[in-house]
């Protein structure tokens, strides 16, 4: 197959399994030779702060600086292309290619996540049906089912009706994103691994209060074969040809927010620089990347990016940029309690006044760290040279073996101490209140196992605090924890902080009216 990223890489046609012009895939590789660079932003807005597209523009600044860069990102889902959020491959002349194929159905991973996730809800029915030894009870199953689409109208339902058609039961649909699957997806190392993984995630309770695991419902196995191939990472291109890595997509406001284990991983033994993404903001995504998926995979970054903008800044100060920085300032002191210095990434914008700039640099000066306008929006890898040569010099300052990260929390600390480390140094909250719910939740949790494992915040990516409307840096604030979940496969227990919805819903205008095909071309999709 004619696969020029491939080429770029030195693989052959040996190495790709061919999936369409441009696309193949290519079995997981662990030999490690590259330096990792970890791409998050502020509290997100509306307006957009350019994550996916200033990690793709990076990339391509440090192969025009005569480097061995690619990027490994995650990969969209269809729920948010119909929606309000639109594509995720970055934008203007810093995006992946094809665009338009990454953002329907790719290479069909999500559709197989989602086949394996359905396969064993029906299988937990059919237990419940046929009255089998494993025991459910049906009252308390807590596997979902799962769609690649927001759809309001699936998010509470009642199955099993009419004469014949199983046990009717209360039951529900999440996003495949939001699938613990998909998390186990983005964390396994191996196939191995996998296999491990999904025997024992949790997908109910006995009437004695014991937990159902998959691995005693004689599904792993066809579950393994429905996942083999999208387990593979993928391999496409940047506009300028830059080989990109795009596999796993879990959110960061429910889930670890990253891309793959082994797309990371095939990526660091093809290249010596690897710019990967999280987000949401760094508060979120980036938090779980170091808490999560650095813990899983012993990986570490050699430098950290932080995206802003000069117009999600006014909306975090109510217009006024130089207030909304306090937002800047928490994710910064943050990232230090990582161990790492960040660099910022202003990502500019046409209409952007050089005062809101200047108030930026000086704003990030006086913290200690260094910002750059970049213009890879309009002007491809050319527009974040700057960025790229500030990046090198960071990471190269730390040494070969770069400066490792600090750990908020040890394994062998408390649950409750691990969320209130996070809650503290990286929201910045005051305290932390727990609901009773949660508190019974939690020692279920811990009896099941999750003692020793990172706690997963799921909470709202509009805020630093749990509150959706409390913009740039909340202060005097709680988190309220209401529920915690057993993700026994992925590894971490999730605490649910505020009202958090696995399956959004269209909006009034979604953005499936502006898409189409005809002519052969597609439309709307960027």
């Amino acid at each position: 197959m004619n696969h020029p990223a491939g080429e770029l890489l030195g693989l052959t046609n040996d190495d790709l399994i061919p999936y369409g012009r441009g696309v193949a895939k290519l079995n997981a590789r662990k030999q490690r030779r590259g330096r990792l660079i970890l791409v998050s932003a502020m509290t997100p807005t509306a307006q957009g702060e350019g994550k996916t597209t200033t990690s793709i523009g990076l990339a391509d600044a440090l192969r025009r600086n005569g480097e061995n860069a690619v990027c490994a990102l995650r990969q969209p889902s269809l729920g948010p292309l119909f929606g309000a959020k639109g594509g995720g491959t970055g934008s203007g002349k810093s995006r992946l290619v094809p665009s338009d194929k990454i953002d329907l159905h790719f290479t069909g991973d999500l559709h197989a996540i989602a086949a394996a996730h359905n396969l064993l809800a029906a299988v937990i029915d059919n237990h419940l049906h046929f009255v089998t030894p494993a025991g459910l009870d049906g009252r308390k199953v807590t596997w979902p089912r799962v769609m690649d689409m927001n759809d309001r109208a699936l998010r509470s339902i009642v199955i099993g009706m009419g004469q014949g058609n199983g046990v009717v039961r209360e039951d529900r649909f999440v996003a495949t994103a939001a699938s613990e699957i998909m998390a186990v997806m983005g964390l396994a190392s191996s196939y191995d691994d996998l296999r491990v993984r999904l025997s024992r995630i949790i997908v109910g309770q006995r009437r004695d209060g014991s937990a159902v695991t998959v691995g005693e419902l004689d599904c792993v196995g066809a579950m393994m074969a429905i996942l083999a191939d999208a387990f593979l990472p993928n391999l496409v291109a940047t506009a300028e040809g830059t080989p990109a890595f795009v596999h796993g997509g879990p959110f960061a406001n429910i889930a670890h927010g990253c891309s793959s284990v082994v797309n990371t991983e095939t990526a660091l033994s093809l290249a010596d620089w690897v710019v990967t993404e999280a987000g949401f903001g760094f508060d979120l995504g980036g938090e779980k990347f170091f808490d999560i998926k650095c813990r899983a995979a012993e990986l570490d970054a050699a430098a950290v990016v932080l995206v802003v903008t000069a117009r999600s800044l006014a909306t975090h100060g109510g217009g006024d940029v130089a207030v909304g920085l306090a937002n800047v300032g928490q994710q910064i002191s943050a990232i230090k309690a990582f161990g790492k210095t960040p660099t910022v990434a202003i990502n500019r914008h046409t209409n952007d006044t050089p005062e809101s700039i200047a108030q930026i640099i000086a704003y990030c000066a006086a913290h200690g760290v260094l910002a750059i306008p970049c213009e890879h929006w309009a002007r491809g890898g050319e527009g974040a040279i700057d960025l790229a040569k500030a990046v090198m010099a960071a990471a190269r300052s730390a040494g070969p073996g770069g400066q490792p990260w600090n750990q908020l929390y040890q394994a062998s600390d408390e649950p409750k101490a691990k969320f209130a480390a996070v809650a503290r140094k990286v929201y910045g909250a005051r305290d932390v209140i727990w609901s009773a719910e949660a508190e019974k939740q939690l020692a279920n949790a811990v009896k099941n196992g999750a003692g020793t494992w990172p706690v997963c915040v799921a909470k709202t990516q509009w805020s630093l605090s749990d509150d959706m409307t409390r913009l740039g840096k909340p202060t005097e604030f709680d988190i309220h924890v209401r529920g915690v979940n057993i993700a026994a496969g992925a590894g971490y227990w999730v605490a649910v902080a505020g009202d958090m919805m696995l399956m959004p819903g269209l909006p009034k205008a979604p953005r499936s009216r502006d898409i189409d095909y005809r002519d052969g071309t597609y439309h709307g999709l960027a």
